[in-house]
């Protein structure tokens, strides 16, 4: 953005007043300035990155009302998309934070946010959403912009989004969609992708439209020109009843894939138990930088994209403490407000890796206009999975990007948090240590004295549990440790008292 075009946010402010009951949304640039980005070494080799790049939607180039020859040579077309919600009274800070959080989903999804407009009334028009009055001005905007998509800062019912559609002749689309969307296109692993169609057509499902042949029945058997003959009597099956039992039989089978899954996960789970190896789990907000961090503690090499959603399957790093304890730190996917449903229950198997830690370090946005909103978001979810009596550290990552006032209000919303820059690096090693005090202790505390040919029993103990005391003796080696259940039965022969 040149220095002659208006920041939007001052846009949406300075224009507020101008509008009784409605506030106007400007050309968002909603996602972070790049220079805020992590780079260097941490990142690893980021090819998913250039992959995603090339698929860069351009403008210039229509497929709705004219013919574009040689269509295989040509890049995806840029959506040109207005931005329209609602907020009842007394709520419109929380409103505009996140209309400019639907910003910058639509622009993670590869759309151009023209403008926009929240409208302050007490309920969403059941009809159209926004009020017959206020639906034909969003007509005249997005007439005048030249917009080809609304998208609307709710879950819309199928009737408000066709009758939005009949006002404003354009397509409507709803947050839901949105960020289906872009799950859609980040979605890499078989499993991720199963989860993402599951979910795209639980949404669908109760949206499907039908007209004409599609409300027709249809005839089987040998039926003549007229319609008569064996097979044409009965009400028959509408297309569009066929067209939802294929989804419901295509949902069949994804949930039948992702269960299949679920014993691959639970194996991996079970052996990392077995070995008793703790396990941090990194929740929080999307675009919080949770894969920067995870880079950052293990130089994992996982991508990092200043985008929405970026990073959706779950990642697991190996991990050691100070003492040589080995733990994991996992990536999870992340959260945002109004999350929909269908994707919670699709990616529940990836979430329950939240469930199962040890410890969650809950990371929230330093610099975002409202993290008391994302700290209330990450945990209701947390919650729904059943993770909400894990022990959990907050850390409020991007701290290179706020001041003192800032980080004084922070602290004040979360006394015991810690304060991290995945980008310089500040702070990190008071996180490790945070994390290796966080971390459950081995439960067993044995004495034992461990002959010589038995070195992978003393290896093991050094590995996952702590040495309090040792000694090289004629008979073995004497171990004084804590270690866990499955290790001090493996150790229960060679026990001795001192």
């Amino acid at each position: 953005m040149d220095e002659t075009t208006p920041d939007p946010v001052d846009r949406v402010l300075a224009r507020a007043d101008a509008h009784s009951g409605v506030r106007v949304f400007g050309a968002a640039q909603a996602l972070q300035d790049e220079t805020s980005a992590v780079g260097g070494d941490t990142d690893g080799e980021q090819w998913d990155r250039e992959e995603r790049a090339a698929l860069r939607r351009v403008p210039g180039l229509s497929t709705e009302l004219e013919d574009v020859t040689e269509v295989e040579y040509r890049q995806l077309r840029l959506e040109n998309v207005v931005l329209v919600g609602v907020h009842p009274q007394g709520e419109t800070e929380d409103a505009e934070n996140s209309l400019r959080e639907l910003a910058a989903l639509a622009e993670t999804a590869g759309a151009v946010v023209l403008d926009g407009m929240l409208q302050r009334r007490p309920h969403p028009d059941p009809a159209t959403y926004v009020g017959r009055g206020k639906a034909l001005q969003l007509r005249d905007v997005v007439a005048a912009l030249g917009a080809d998509t609304v998208i609307a800062d709710t879950e819309l019912a199928p009737s408000q989004r066709r009758a939005l559609e009949d006002v404003v002749k354009v397509k409507v689309i709803d947050r839901t969609t949105v960020i289906l969307d872009i799950f859609s296109q980040h979605a890499k692993s078989r499993e991720g992708k199963a989860q993402v169609e599951l979910a795209q057509l639980e949404y669908l499902l109760p949206r499907l439209r039908g007209w004409g042949d599609s409300m027709s029945r249809q005839a089987g058997g040998q039926v003549g020109a007229g319609g008569a003959g064996m097979g044409s009597r009965g009400p028959g099956e509408t297309k569009i009843e066929l067209d939802r039992r294929r989804i419901r039989t295509r949902m069949a089978l994804l949930r039948r894939q992702i269960k299949e899954f679920g014993p691959a996960r639970e194996a991996k789970r079970a052996e990392r138990r077995r070995h008793t190896v703790p396990s941090v789990a990194i929740a929080g907000y999307t675009n919080a930088g949770k894969s920067s961090l995870l880079n950052r503690l293990t130089s994992a090499g996982v991508l990092v994209e200043n985008a929405l959603f970026a990073t959706l399957d779950a990642t697991v790093r190996r991990s050691e403490t100070a003492d040589g304890r080995v733990y994991t730190l996992t990536d999870t996917v992340g959260f945002v407000r109004n999350l929909p449903h269908q994707l919670v229950e699709a990616f529940r198997s990836t979430l329950e890796e939240v469930a199962d830690a040890d410890v969650i370090l809950h990371v929230v946005d330093a610099s975002h206009p409202d993290p008391a909103a994302q700290l209330a978001t990450v945990r209701d979810v947390i919650g729904d999975v059943g993770g909400r009596d894990i022990p959990e550290i907050v850390v409020f990552n991007k701290a290179d990007l706020i001041d003192d006032d800032t980080m004084l209000l922070l602290r004040g919303l979360e006394p015991a948090a810690l304060f991290v820059s995945s980008r310089t690096g500040a702070g990190i090693d008071e996180l490790r240590e945070h994390v290796e005090q966080t971390l459950p202790l081995p439960a067993a505390e044995v004495t034992a004295l461990v002959p010589y040919d038995r070195g992978d029993l003393v290896s093991a103990v050094h590995e996952t549990g702590i040495i309090l005391d040792q000694a090289h003796e004629e008979g073995g080696t004497f171990l004084h440790a804590r270690v866990g259940a499955h290790l001090a039965a493996q150790l229960a022969p060679f026990l001795v008292a001192r």
